[in-house]
């Protein structure tokens, strides 16, 4: 319970004895039960929602896995690169495909051919300057 052991609790109370006084302290402590018990109603109303809300898929969602604390991004990053699937027997035919004019390779290719030769000057425009 968020990680409070009795000692703790023990040393809160005392804390609490002298900081609110033998007077007030019962008052404080209803009001602690009391918000508790919101609390956990409000909880257990949620909860009572969801399973009112799936219906039965509610029993079979595994909610440690949904569990944030679970959280492992290494373990995430190695499940998605790790291949479960066998790999699928290629065909022997192979279809040809024409190449796309627009695409990128056929653009570089002829940025190339059409680039200036090393001693030839480069394009001028007299307009733009």
């Amino acid at each position: 319970m968020l990680g409070l052991t009795f000692e703790k609790l023990l040393l809160v109370g005392i804390v609490a004895v002298f900081l609110l006084g033998p007077e007030k302290l019962p008052h404080y402590a209803a009001q602690l039960a009391r918000l508790v018990r919101q609390l956990r109603d409000l909880a257990n109303g949620a909860k009572e929602r969801m399973r009112d809300e799936m219906g039965p898929e509610f029993d079979d969602v595994d909610w440690k896995k949904l569990d944030p604390r679970q959280y492992d991004p290494r373990r995430i990053i190695r499940e998605a690169l790790v291949e479960d699937e066998p790999v699928k027997e290629q065909s022997a035919v192979v279809s040809r495909v024409s190449p796309n004019p627009n695409g990128a390779y056929l653009s570089r290719k002829r940025a190339r051919e059409n680039a200036l030769a090393p001693s030839e000057p480069a394009p001028f425009d007299s307009e733009a300057t």
